[in-house]
Parts: structure tokens; sequence; C-alpha cells
């Protein structure tokens, strides 16, 4: 199996050093797998950390790919189109994959009917953590940790475990048949715009694709002290609630609507309010916070289903596969 290992980046030229760093000692066959960095405008020294480990001997095949266009998907989508596995990694300029990070995504994938794998993702803390911080809300800086069993990705099944970019892995056909990341959606520079994993994960189990949760397959996401505020949070999740219910107005849910919301979201956001105010009783502030932060989620939700202009199901052209 040969990996293409994708990477898009701006300006983060120290953190993809070490990104870097990590991908060239993987436990995997040297000439079995390339690292394409698809560089999103960036105007710090990237350039130049990405080209001194391409010219670097006896090692993987490191390319350097400019992308103006801005926007994330914009960047993922060119390095698709350069790629040459027969699987896809992706991963994010702020990881550090554990050495035998490719071994255990081909591992995963070589079973015939897996069509894409989501690995562990642990936190690589800046600074401690602070008191009201909890799992719960780990979401909100990408670490995806689903613990330590191997479990099957499907509609209707474990649909919980969402794949996300820094660290998931596609077979090539599957990409090339669907279509990549949507342009309209993913991050931005200065924004907190979101929803483009959550619509590619959408569109692989809705075309009836098959994936696997691969603990050992392991990454660490570096969280910087700058996101460890509340405020963050907040609009993180309000903005995470508008993209959301703008990617699910695409795609059927056979769920019942209660003034255009899934009815049990309202439940949800009643069983939240109850929560935060009991945990405040409690004087656990960080389930409290947890529980708040999901009702400011179904606010933003509820906005987008109310006043944003909906998806309506269009079909973009990236979508329709190739």
């Amino acid at each position: 199996m040969f990996i293409s290992v994708i990477i898009a980046t701006r300006n983060r030229d120290t953190l993809l050093a070490r990104t870097l760093a990590a991908l060239l000692v993987q436990q995997w066959p040297r000439d079995r797998f390339e690292i394409i960095v698809a560089d999103n405008g960036s105007t710090d020294r990237t350039r130049i950390v990405v080209e001194g480990a391409a010219a670097r001997e006896g090692l993987p095949s490191v390319r350097y790919l400019y992308v103006a266009q801005p926007g994330k998907s914009h960047a993922v989508n060119a390095a698709i189109e350069q790629a040459r596995g027969d699987l896809l990694a992706f991963t994010d300029d702020d990881v550090t994959p554990s050495p035998h990070w490719l071994e255990s995504l081909a591992g995963a994938a070589s079973v015939p009917d897996v069509d894409f794998v989501a690995g562990r993702i642990l936190p690589d803390w800046e600074t401690a953590a602070p008191a009201w911080l909890s799992p719960a809300i780990y979401g909100v800086l990408a670490i995806a940790d689903n613990g330590a069993e191997q479990r099957v990705i499907a509609l209707g099944t474990n649909e919980h475990i969402m794949p996300i970019g820094a660290n998931v892995a596609v077979r090539a056909g599957v990409v090339r048949r669907l279509g990549g990341l949507r342009p309209d959606l993913g991050k931005l520079d200065d924004t907190l715009r979101t929803g483009e994993d959550h619509e590619f994960f959408l569109r692989l189990i809705h075309h009836g694709c098959r994936g696997v949760y691969e603990p050992e397959a392991v990454v660490r996401h570096f969280v910087p002290a700058s996101r460890l505020e509340r405020g963050y949070f907040r609009r993180w999740l309000y903005q995470n609630g508008q993209d959301v219910a703008k990617v699910e107005a695409a795609f059927a849910r056979g769920v019942p609507y209660l003034l255009r919301v899934p009815r049990y979201l309202w439940r949800r956001a009643a069983k939240d309010l109850l929560a935060a105010a009991t945990s405040a009783l409690r004087r656990d502030e960080a389930a409290r916070f947890a529980s708040a932060l999901r009702v400011i989620w179904f606010g933003g939700y509820v906005r987008e289903a109310w006043f944003g202009a909906r998806a309506g199901g269009a079909t973009l052209r990236l979508a329709e596969g190739r």
C-alpha cells in the first residue's frame, strides 16, 4: 500500500517542522509513502521548512504545494489532486503522529471492506488545562479520543465517532468518487468556521462507505494556551452549531422536526439547561460549563435553521465525483 500524507498549513512553520520530523521517522517503508504540504498562503518560513525536509537524503518524498486561494478546503483539495497514494492520510500542521501512525492506519485499511479509518487524537498541552475544562468539550480543541477499542463506523453504527482532519485516512478511490472537501466550509484565516470534516463524513456514510476507529493510530494535537479561554469555547460552539445545521440540511435525517429543528435536539437542550442549573447548585464548574456550552451550540443551530441560507440538498460540483 502506498500512502499519501496530506497536510494543509498556513503560517505555522515551527509547529509544522515538528509534524514533519515525526512523519520522517515513521515505522513504514520510506519508499511506500509521500508527504504533500499544501501551503495556503503562508508568509513565514513554511516553504523553507518544507524544502529543507525534502532535501534530506534517504527519507520519504516531501513535496511543497502553494495554494493561493484562501481556505483550508481549497488547500486539501489541491493536494488530493496531486496525491499518488492508494490511501490518503490526512493530518494537521500542529499534530505529532506516533512512530507507528502510518503502520496502524494501513493495517486497519487493509481489510477489504474498510473505506476509511479514524485514528485516536490525544492532547499536547502547552500549559496545564484549567479546572473548568472537561473531556466532554475536548471536541472544540480537535481532540477525539474514542477509547482503546477498535470499532466499526457505518450508517447507524457508531456514528458519533466522526473522523476529523487531524487523523483520518481514506481510500483514494473513495475520495475520487465522492469528491474532496466542500470549499464553502472549513477554516479561513481569522475565523472559526468549521463543518468540512462533518460534511465529508456524512457524505461517506450516506454513500454506504464503511470505516473503522483504530485506537493504535495515535497523534497528539498541540493545544496552545491562547485557546484555553472560555470565550473561545463559546464562540467556537456557537459557530459550529450554525455550521452543523447548514451541513445537515443537505442530508435526509429520517427524524421528526419541530420548528425546523430535529425534535430530539429540543429535548437535549432542555436536559442541558437542567444539567447546567443542577451543576451550578453542586458547584461543579466543569460540568456546568460543558452543559451551558451545549445550550450555546443549540442556539447556533437554531439560528442557522431559522434564518440561515439553507443548503437545500444542493449538490456541489466537487461533491459529484470526477
